[in-house]
């Protein structure tokens, strides 16, 4: 593959990577139709690409087709649903990705260096996936946090009640489960 041609789809690809950020929680169905089909075309392109070159070479390139692929998919669907779940696929399927393309040009080596390529591959993926989940965990915790919140402020505005009595008492224990989703 020429220096153009890699330049080109760079570019392509490029400007599919960041149709996501562009479109973060605003995405119609349609716009994520499209996303997918142009996601599609460009995978084909950069395959059909890799078509003139052999043996390794020829390997890494479908690999760095599919990686891409995938990791554009990811990056939609998180555009699209804008949902933290998402956004872990889309931190998981970069470190899937890149191992598997690292791994693929670790085969280039022989002997020891391509135990120490494939160690060190394992390694960077290993840390990745930890930090992807990580990142799910503080996901997790800001959302139990603000539950947590919110209960504490139901309970003071509960509290604010029992200074009344009667109607004004049962009307603001009313008013308080339906502010905070209390049934």
């Amino acid at each position: 593959m020429n220096k153009l041609s890699q330049l080109r789809l760079a570019a392509i690809v490029a400007a599919v990577l960041m149709l996501p950020a562009a479109q973060a929680a605003n995405m119609t169905k349609v716009d994520y139709k499209a996303g997918k089909d142009r996601i599609s075309a460009v995978y084909k392109t950069e395959k059909a690409a890799c078509a003139s070159l052999s043996a390794n070479a020829k390997d890494i390139c479908v690999e760095e087709a599919k990686a891409k692929e995938k990791v554009a998919y990811a990056e939609l669907e998180y555009a699209y649903t804008a949902k933290p779940a998402d956004q872990n696929k889309v931190l998981t399927a970069k470190a899937d990705t890149a191992y598997s393309v690292a791994k693929e040009r670790c085969d280039d080596k022989a002997g020891n260096d391509k135990d120490v390529c494939v160690k060190e591959t394992k390694a960077v993926h290993v840390k990745a996936l930890a930090d992807a989940k990580m990142g799910k965990e503080i996901s997790v915790a800001r959302k139990d946090a603000s539950v947590d919140k919110m209960d504490a402020d139901y309970k003071v505005a509960i509290e604010k009640c029992d200074a009344l009595a009667g109607d004004p008492k049962a009307a603001c224990v009313t008013a308080a489960k339906a502010k905070f989703g209390k049934t």
